[in-house]
C-alpha cells in the first residue's frame, strides 16, 4: 500500500510537471498569443510579421503531439489510480495557471512581448516590446497612427 501511495504521489507530480511544461504553453498560445496577433493585425497587417503565426502554429503542434503521446502512454501503461493521480496533478496545475493566462496579466503580457518582439518590423516598437514597456509600446503605436487599445494598461 505504501508503494502505491508513493507511485500516486510521483505520478501526481508528473502530471503537474507535464502541464507546466506543455499544457501551459498550449493555454498561452490560445489565450494570449493568437488574440494579440489578431488584435495587432486588425490595426495593420504589417504591424507583426506573418512568421508570428507560423511560430505559434508550430508551438501548438509540438504541444498537441507531445500531449497526445504522454496521455497515450499514461492511459496504456498506468493502472486506474495512477491515471486519476496524473489527471488530478495536471488539473491542479491548470487551475493554478488559469488566473494568469490572459494578456491582461502583466507576466503573460511580458512573455508575449519577449517571444513575439522579433516579429515586429518597426525598430522602435520591437525595442519597446523586447524591453516589455507597455507605455512605450502604446506611445509608438500611437505615433505610427494606430489605436493602442490592444496594449493592456498596467500600473507602472
Amino acid at each position: 500500500m505504501a508503494m502505491k501511495i508513493m507511485w500516486a504521489a510521483a505520478i501526481f507530480f508528473g502530471g503537474w510537471l507535464f502541464f507546466y511544461l506543455f499544457g501551459r504553453q498550449l493555454v498561452f498560445n490560445f489565450s494570449a498569443a493568437y488574440p494579440m496577433i489578431k488584435k495587432m493585425r486588425e490595426q495593420d497587417k504589417d504591424l507583426i510579421a506573418p512568421g508570428a503565426d507560423k511560430y505559434t502554429n508550430i508551438s501548438v503542434l509540438v504541444c498537441v503531439v507531445t500531449f497526445a503521446i504522454v496521455v497515450a502512454i499514461v492511459i496504456r501503461f498506468c493502472p486506474l489510480y495512477l491515471k486519476i493521480s496524473f489527471a488530478v496533478g495536471a488539473l491542479s496545475a491548470l487551475l493554478m495557471y488559469l488566473p494568469h493566462s490572459k494578456v491582461s496579466d502583466r507576466s503573460t503580457f511580458d512573455l508575449f512581448c519577449s517571444a513575439y518582439s522579433r516579429f515586429v518590423p518597426d525598430d522602435e516598437l520591437r525595442t519597446a516590446m523586447y524591453n516589455r514597456k507597455p507605455k512605450q509600446i502604446r506611445n509608438r503605436v500611437r505615433e505610427m497612427g494606430f489605436d493602442p487599445s490592444f496594449v493592456p494598461t498596467f500600473s507602472e
